[in-house]
């Protein structure tokens, strides 16, 4: 199992330029971060709509040839990495069905809590599904209600479900927008120099592509976006809103805005509050690359310790890169990250990391400055202990497999083999992100879910990881 959580997923639209799929291309790769591990996109010039979706990266599943035969000034993309449903081409999205002489598309980042009853309920009243992936129900639903007409259908349907969504639809001449009522994942508008609109997952795809941010899509907001302009539509307010912090810690590009706060300056403030909790003499301070990166930095900066790229990546790694047999179990961490060996040898480091999962990988690590000469290795993680899983759309191991669910931070200490070991507080982490705590969702830490998990909660989510 790896260390990192996996990815989420990431979502672009585009409404009023009329080569729709080649800037949701471009969007796409801005965002291939949140999923490695399919790519689609679907677009309509008003009357047809076309697509093409495949397993890979976004370069790896469209060329020239293929966005040249995607005509429309109406498009939505997906990159994705699984947290409901198989990883299967039928499972990847935007997700297309033909209802009612019409054709509805869906691409969605999130993770439905309801799935299993609403799926089985649907498949009772006689819906066929063609994916495992809760992102369909919501389809379905919509077409159940479509009666009631596109827009209060659409309202409709996303009030039966439970969980995180952010969520890019689309018809033959609409481009739709919606966001869950807590808020979990991002979802932001911005406007082209042409006039047209663009819907993204984070605001550095709106930088790719040179739109301009005009604002968050609002939690529980449906934004309808067509030839009569914007509209909105608001779904029923939730208690609070539950903005992932994992978000801003891990998955969010630096050069993104996210919740209100850029992700970068979020980072390097992390380091600056571990610099405060923690007193340290040190050599230099390194990261573990990329995650640990601008925690590093800050606190490097307010510690006033020298700032040194201790282990270099190797970013040329594929997703198919061949696995290690068991007598090589060390080559695979190393063809990752290998250490400088003259820079480290009998120095006193520091290390920041921004999450420690299941230790395994760091572990592996630790084990490799030790047997190059590194004198001590204190490590810094920038957040609080993981010790609760999440159900809302990152899919971070059960909580069997957290370590900090079953161990002490002694005990994860003398685990990895390190002269010391600091989390951020609670305190700390709240203090960086410059956002009130009754707006964040730190389930993931203090196990306090915004949405109570009730016996509707999905099953087979349930039994898959045994939580």
């Amino acid at each position: 199992m790896q260390r990192f959580p996996r990815e989420n997923c990431g979502i672009f639209g585009v409404y009023g330029h009329p080569e729709a799929s080649k800037l949701t291309y471009f969007g796409l790769y801005a965002l291939q971060h949140r999923g490695q591990e399919s790519a689609g996109i679907v677009v309509s010039d008003g009357k047809e709509i076309h697509e093409h979706k495949g397993m890979g990266l976004v370069p790896e599943v469209f060329d020239e040839s293929i966005l040249n035969s995607l005509p429309g000034h109406i498009a939505i993309g997906h990159v994705r990495y699984s947290t409901t449903g198989f990883s299967l081409l039928r499972n990847a999205q935007p997700f297309v069905v033909y209802h009612l002489g019409m054709t509805l598309a869906i691409a969605h980042n999130g993770n439905l809590i309801n799935a299993y009853d609403l799926r089985k309920q649907l498949e009772e009243d006689g819906a066929i599904f063609q994916s495992t992936m809760d992102s369909e129900i919501i389809i379905h639903l919509w077409a159940h209600y479509f009666y009631l007409g596109m827009e209060e259908g659409l309202a409709k349907a996303l009030s039966k479900v439970k969980g995180a969504y952010s969520l890019v639809l689309m018809t033959e001449d609409t481009l739709i927008a919606a966001r869950d009522p807590n808020g979990f994942r991002p979802l932001c508008l911005g406007k082209l120099k042409n006039g047209g609109y663009i819907i993204a997952s984070e605001t550095c795809a709106l930088d790719l592509i040179e739109a301009k941010y005009i604002r968050d899509v609002e939690p529980g907001e449906i934004l309808f976006i067509n030839d009569k302009g914007l509209h909105s539509i608001y779904l029923p307010p939730a208690p609070r809103h539950s903005h992932c912090i994992f978000e801003l810690i891990y998955f969010a590009r630096p050069d993104s805005r996210i919740f209100g706060r850029n992700v970068y300056l979020f980072r390097k403030a992390q380091g600056e509050e571990l610099a405060k909790e923690t007193k340290i003499e040190a050599d230099l301070v390194m990261p573990f690359p990329d995650s640990g990166n601008y925690v590093a930095i800050g606190y490097a900066q307010a510690a006033n310790l020298p700032f040194e790229i201790g282990m270099i990546r190797n970013h040329y790694v594929g997703r198919t890169f061949i696995q290690p047999s068991p007598t090589m179990r060390d080559f695979g961490v190393k063809i990752k990250l290998n250490p400088v060996k003259e820079l480290l040898k009998d120095k006193r480091i520091v290390i920041l990391e921004d999450s420690i999962i299941r230790g395994t990988t760091c572990r592996s690590r630790i084990k490799t400055l030790r047997e190059i000469g590194v004198k001590e290795i204190h490590l810094l993680v920038s957040c609080p202990p993981h010790c609760f899983p999440c159900y809302y759309g990152i899919d971070f191991s059960s909580k069997g497999e957290l370590i900090a669910a079953s161990k002490s931070i002694e005990e994860i200490r003398k685990f990895l083999n390190l002269d010391s070991l600091h989390y951020l507080s609670m305190d700390g982490l709240l203090r960086a992100s410059d956002i009130p705590k009754q707006q964040l969702c730190l389930a993931c830490f203090n196990g306090e879910y915004p949405i109570l998990l009730e016996r509707e909660f999905s099953k087979t989510w349930l039994e898959r990881h045994g939580a």
